[in-house]
C-alpha cells in the first residue's frame, strides 16, 4: 500500500519547464514519482521518473521515461545488493558502492539524501552520489557518475549545498523537498505548512 506524505510543484527558472513530484511511503520504504516537461536545447522534452528505497533511505532503483526531442527514453537503474548500479542491465563501475541516485533533471532527488541524514542545525555530511548527466549526455555515452556534494544544515529549513561547480543555500520543505534551488528551481508543497 502506498500513500501520498508530501507532493511539490516546481517552476524551472533556467529554461522553460516545471516538475511536479510526490514522496510516497510505502510497506517498506519510499518512492519519488514525477514528471519534468522543459526545453532542452530548443528541443521539447517530457520525462516521467519514479524511485524507489527502503524504510533507511537506501535507494534500490529508478524508472525514466519519457522523449527528448524525437528521441525515445527508457533508462531502468537499478543498484544491487552488493551496491553496484546497473543502467539498463550495463554495470556502472563509477558508482559502484554510492548509495544515493541523483537524477540531474529534477530537483527530486535531493530529498533522499537529506531525509536519510537528517541532519541537525550545524552538521555537515558528504553524500555522494550515482548522477545521470542527463539529458546533456545520451546514449551510447550515458553512464551513471559519481558526483561529490555536501550538505550544510544552516537551520529548520535552509542547507548550504555544494555539487558539481555549484554552491548556493537551499530552502527544504519539512518533508525534504528543496523549495528554493537559486537559479534553478522555485517549488510549492502540497499540503501548504498551514494546512
Amino acid at each position: 500500500m502506498e500513500r501520498t506524505e508530501a507532493a511539490v510543484f516546481w517552476e524551472r527558472l533556467d529554461t522553460a519547464g516545471h516538475d511536479s513530484c510526490r514522496l510516497l511511503r510505502t510497506d517498506d520504504g519510499f518512492a519519488l514519482e514525477g514528471s519534468a516537461v522543459f526545453e532542452h536545447q530548443g528541443a521539447p522534452c517530457a520525462l516521467t521518473y519514479r524511485v524507489v528505497g527502503d524504510s533507511a533511505w537506501q535507494t534500490h532503483s529508478g524508472l525514466v521515461s519519457g522523449f527528448v526531442g524525437d528521441e525515445t527514453i527508457g533508462l531502468d537503474i537499478v543498484r544491487t545488493t552488493t551496491g553496484d548500479w546497473l543502467l539498463n542491465g550495463d554495470p556502472q563501475p563509477e558508482a559502484s558502492g554510492l548509495p544515493d541516485l541523483d537524477l540531474g533533471f529534477t530537483p527530486a532527488t535531493n530529498l533522499i539524501a537529506i531525509r536519510r541524514f537528517a541532519l541537525v542545525a550545524g552538521d555537515r555530511t558528504p553524500a555522494p552520489a550515482a548522477y545521470i548527466f542527463f539529458p546533456e549526455t545520451r546514449p551510447p555515452d550515458l553512464r551513471l557518475t559519481r558526483m561529490d556534494q555536501t550538505y550544510h544544515r544552516l537551520d529548520a529549513q535552509r542547507y548550504d549545498y555544494t555539487g558539481i561547480a555549484y554552491r548556493e543555500v537551499l530552502t527544504v520543505s519539512a518533508a525534504g523537498f528543496v523549495t528554493d534551488y537559486p537559479g534553478l528551481w522555485s517549488g510549492r508543497v502540497w499540503p501548504p505548512a498551514h494546512a
